[in-house]
């Protein structure tokens, strides 16, 4: 399927290719990366879909599955709106009694912090190809954090590199992907 296809070659050539997540690398290797696609348009079938997700995640040994990209390949509207149903989507766990379990992060064609202008390249840690959200388990985090790479550590990298290549090279290695 040409979505996961492109959200494929989006996390090995951009996100483990520029290692903008140093923590993704051994989990693509691995294979441990469920991609599932939503059709769905509508905020209360994507959170349906979310759940049941955020259930298998929560249920399956994380040696055959570290974590899941659940890609909206159809959402409507801008990236406000999809703020929107990131918040709503956020409040799933709690709903579920994940808290402490399973953590979301967003991605987005139009991903803009709110402390940065559109152009700005740091926005670009954040784009994908399509709308996405990245389901993550807890202790794979704190493993992560564990692991002495610092958040701020890596967000300043990725600053670092980004801001060399440009808006240019970032987009040359997106049309690669």
């Amino acid at each position: 399927m040409r979505i996961i296809e492109d959200t494929q070659a989006w996390v090995q050539k951009f996100v483990v290719g520029l290692n903008l997540c140093p923590f993704a690398k051994p989990v693509l290797s691995k294979g441990l990366i469920r991609y599932v696609v939503c059709e769905e348009t509508e905020q209360g079938l994507i959170t349906d879909t979310l759940d049941q997700e955020l259930l298998k995640l929560r249920a399956i040994d994380p040696e055959i599955v570290e974590t899941t990209l659940l890609i909206l390949p159809n959402l409507c509207g801008d990236f406000l709106d999809f703020h929107f149903l990131v918040e709503a989507c956020k409040k799933r766990i709690k709903a579920l009694d994940l808290i402490g379990i399973i953590q979301i992060a967003d991605f987005h064609p139009e991903y803009e912090f709110a402390d940065a202008r559109r152009e700005d390249i740091s926005n670009a840690t954040n784009q994908s190809p399509y709308p996405m959200l990245h389901l993550l388990r807890e202790v794979s985090v704190e493993r992560a954090r564990q692991s002495g790479m610092s958040a701020e550590l890596i967000v300043k990298r990725n600053l670092a590199l980004l801001n060399e290549l440009g808006s240019q090279g970032v987009r040359k290695i997106l049309d690669k992907a």
